[in-house]
Formats: structure tokens, sequence, C-alpha cells
């Protein structure tokens, strides 16, 4: 019988996958921002809940199951009929407005290319392997980008 101890290698399951379809299905976890009111961030007074939406994030793998962790949110939207405009319950501390990545992921990520400085492909394979969540190589270039860091 073969036991796993230190300095054996074992491969990563998902070397050589070549379709998302023998992918790991990823664990997928609720989060609610679904209110009955809000308070206008232009007037401060009350408003209600107009309609609900629903926004898939992908978020930092579960590394024990080696598998993907997507954030399920459910959000509310408001309208205020004194300003006359539409608001969103605030969900920026998990993820940028239309971003498909949760906050962490986008940490995780710039901090392994600025302060590691590994190159973009090598990134998105380390959060891959490491963190289970795909990240496209051109998507942390316009990440690294927009925070003001540029890496030859």
């Amino acid at each position: 019988m073969s036991r796993i101890g230190p300095g054996e290698y074992v491969p990563d399951k998902s070397e050589g996958i070549k379709t998302v379809s023998e992918l790991p299905r990823p664990l997928v976890v609720q989060c609610n921002r679904n209110y009955e009111r809000q308070v206008c961030p232009i007037c401060g007074r009350q408003a209600y809940r107009d309609r609900i939406y629903h926004r898939r994030l992908h978020d930092l793998g579960d590394v024990l199951v080696e598998r993907p962790r997507e954030i399920e949110l459910i959000y509310s939207q408001h309208y205020c009929s004194h300003c006359r405009r539409y608001f969103k319950a605030d969900s920026s501390d998990l993820a940028p407005p239309g971003s498909q990545y949760t906050q962490r992921v986008i940490a995780m990520a710039i901090r392994l290319v600025v302060e590691d400085g590994l190159p973009y492909q090598a990134t998105s394979w380390h959060l891959w392997r490491d963190h289970r969540v795909f990240v496209p190589f051109s998507t942390l270039r316009n990440w690294v980008q927009a925070g003001g860091e540029k890496i030859a």
C-alpha cells in the first residue's frame, strides 16, 4: 500500500482537462442582499424594493475538496419616488459593479503579480491550481494596469 508523504509528487487532478464540461462542478454559496426598503443615497429617504436580481460571482475555491466556489448573490433594486431614481443594494464589498469576480480574487491576483512578480499566464495557472478559480491572463493584465502598477 503506497502512502503519500513528503517529497512525493501528486499530480493535479485537473491537469490535462481540455473542455470546460470536464472541470469539477463549483460549490455554490448563497448570499442575500435582498432588502424590502433601503435609504436613497441621494436624498436619504426610504425607498421600496422594485425588483430582485441574481448574480453569480467567482470566488477563491475550496482547496480541500478541489472545487471552484461561486457566490449566488441575490440583491434588490429600489425606486425612490422622491428623486425618481433607481438604485441597487450595495454589494461593492463582495465585487466591483459589473465584475464576475469577488474582491478576494482580484486582491489575490494583483498580489501575485505585483508582490510576487509572477507573469500574467503563470498567475492565471497559480489561481486555478491553488485556489480553483480561473481568471484569463488578459483580465489579470487589465486589473493590474487599472491599479496603476504595470509589470513589464
